[in-house]
């Protein structure tokens, strides 16, 4: 049964006389604590909060004082109690609450300026269970939850961000916050304890393998709110979810101005895809537009690698996004600036290159520290009209020793690199996917059509343009081979492909029409391998 209001209307302003800090977060804490004091504010405060004001010199009453109750049980007992809440949650011109705070030595606390511990950070650290269970803040929720509910009397501060506006308001009103204000801190409270639940959910749901729990809560911060979204007339904005692994969200933008809503949704395919590669096993470049690779490619060094992923697909690479799987040097970032590259995204990049890249103003430059682990757990989450799918991380692979033979002939050690490099990058390229490479480097990919047999040509086509820019007579995909992210159900796209000039092909296998594709594989003298193990992306 839902609780029925007295219905008080909530006055405009509200006199701060007595505020609580509780903070684990003490950024800003000291001036903070100053501005109240200087606005006539009486401080309570808890252990390493109320140290670090006296500290300071400020005069801070402990919570207990309120509770005529000590912290106990290493401070895990502190403030759940009615002292504190009870001064929280009074409706101030109700006149039974004002009696019952009268009878109970209640004293009513105006603002209350609360983070949380830091479980997210805790986490994102790798620390062990029994740790990441002690940074579960209980009381802190508990004082948010209900400053922010008793708005009409209450200002709930969540965030050091906010500190300046809060003694701006005090100074401009005299001592008073406006309701407005006390609303969106209220807002922005019960945001900050839904984001923090689901962290903790989060984290429990991966601790024992619920692959699909009743409820499931995502949260994040604002990082950045984006110009527009996918299109001018869409907003957008872009929330980080505290997860430590490197990518576009906790990259160093070293140059250039803030990305778009496209800029990130294509760089973190770019940074995803070149995390394939291990870069101790060699360079490797990948080149996205539209969140699908135009080019990708291995070399001895970067610069190799990035000239053999640009000449796959040199018009598509035209304001690309760039991304390397080792630091990025001087010889080629000299490379890159002949052309307009929209962002670059890699583990670190020399003082040469950042030099040279910097007379591009446009260009902006990322550096994330390291590369993403491809085979690291992870959730994906995806909207839909009334609800949200939720899958796991496509962090499935297959190498050499996984490959089936289903062909006369088998795949001799070129092509056998090739296919794995090719399956490699069709993992990464939008449904219906076909990729054809030569060398450790793609020269045709055709991606995102309704059928896999249109895929084939678009790929093979591609690859006899590239021919043309480059002055080559013979189409790239001669001697290639094709990689499928899923099986062909008719021989049609196996026979495009060797049309094109595929001599070896690498598919999930599982089709009614398996045997058809073998038999015509077989007739053209063509290797083919089954990798068991699909990789579809819409």
């Amino acid at each position: 049964m839902a609780v029925v209001s007295k219905h008080h209307p909530a006055p405009d302003m509200v006199r701060i006389r007595r505020a609580l800090l509780s903070v684990s977060d003490k950024s800003g804490l000291v001036e903070f604590a100053r501005g109240l004091v200087d606005a006539g504010v009486e401080l309570v405060s808890t252990g390493g909060t109320r140290l670090a004001l006296e500290k300071e010199g400020l005069a801070v009453r402990d919570v207990s004082e309120l509770t005529d109750f000590p912290e106990i049980m290493d401070g895990r007992v502190k403030t759940l109690h009615p002292g504190v809440h009870g001064g929280l949650l009074a409706i101030r011109d109700d006149a039974e609450h004002q009696q019952a705070m009268q009878s109970h030595g209640i004293a009513e606390i105006d603002l209350a300026a609360i983070n949380l511990y830091p479980f997210e950070e805790t986490v994102a650290r790798g620390a062990d269970a029994a740790t990441t269970v002690e940074n579960i803040d209980i009381g802190g929720p508990a004082m948010i939850r209900a400053s922010a509910k008793n708005h009409a009397y209450v200002t709930a501060v969540t965030d050091p961000d906010d500190y300046g506006r809060v003694l701006e308001a005090l100074k401009t009103n005299d001592g008073c916050i406006p309701l407005a204000l006390r609303k969106e801190l209220a807002a922005l409270a019960f945001a900050r304890t839904a984001a923090y639940d689901a962290a903790v959910s989060g984290w429990f749901a991966g601790e024992l393998d619920l692959e699909s729990p009743r409820h499931r809560a995502f949260g994040g911060r604002l990082h950045a709110v984006m110009r527009y979204g996918e299109n001018p007339h869409q907003q957008a904005a872009f929330y980080t979810n505290g997860n430590n692994r490197p990518g576009v969200a906790g990259a160093q933008l070293l140059q250039g101005k803030q990305l778009s809503y496209n800029n990130i949704n294509d760089t973190d395919a770019a940074f995803e895809l070149v995390s394939e590669f291990d870069p101790a096993a060699g360079a490797a470049c990948a080149i996205i537009k539209h969140a699908n690779p135009c080019g990708v490619a291995v070399g001895e060094s970067l610069v190799e690698a990035y000239g053999r992923a640009l000449a796959c697909d040199q018009t598509s690479a035209f304001g690309g996004i760039l991304a390397f799987n080792q630091v990025l040097d001087g010889e080629t970032a000299s490379e890159i600036v002949k052309i307009f590259t929209e962002v670059i995204i890699a583990p670190d990049a020399s003082e040469e290159a950042r030099e040279i890249l910097s007379a591009k103003k446009n260009l902006r430059l990322m550096i994330t520290g390291g590369l993403a682990d491809p085979r690291q757990p992870g959730i994906m989450v995806k909207s839909v009209s009334g609800g949200l799918l939720v899958q796991s991380r496509d962090n499935g692979s297959r190498t050499a020793d996984d490959f089936k033979i289903v062909t006369k002939r088998a795949p001799d050690a070129r092509e056998l690199d090739d296919m794995a490099f090719a399956f490699r990058v069709a993992k990464h390229v939008k449904s219906n996917a076909i990729v054809y490479a030569l060398n450790g480097a793609t020269v045709g990919i055709g991606a995102g059509q309704m059928s896999r047999v249109d895929s084939a040509r678009i790929a093979a086509r591609k690859a006899v343009d590239a021919a043309e820019v480059l002055g080559l007579d013979t189409p790239l995909t001669k001697g290639s081979v094709v990689a499928s992210d899923a099986f062909f159900p008719f021989a049609d796209g196996l026979l495009s492909a060797i049309e094109a000039g595929a001599t070896a092909v690498i598919q999930p296998g599982g089709s009614m029409r398996d045997q058809d594709v073998i038999d015509a594989a077989d007739e053209a003298g063509v290797a083919m391998v089954f990798t068991g193990m699909r990789h579809f992306r819409h």
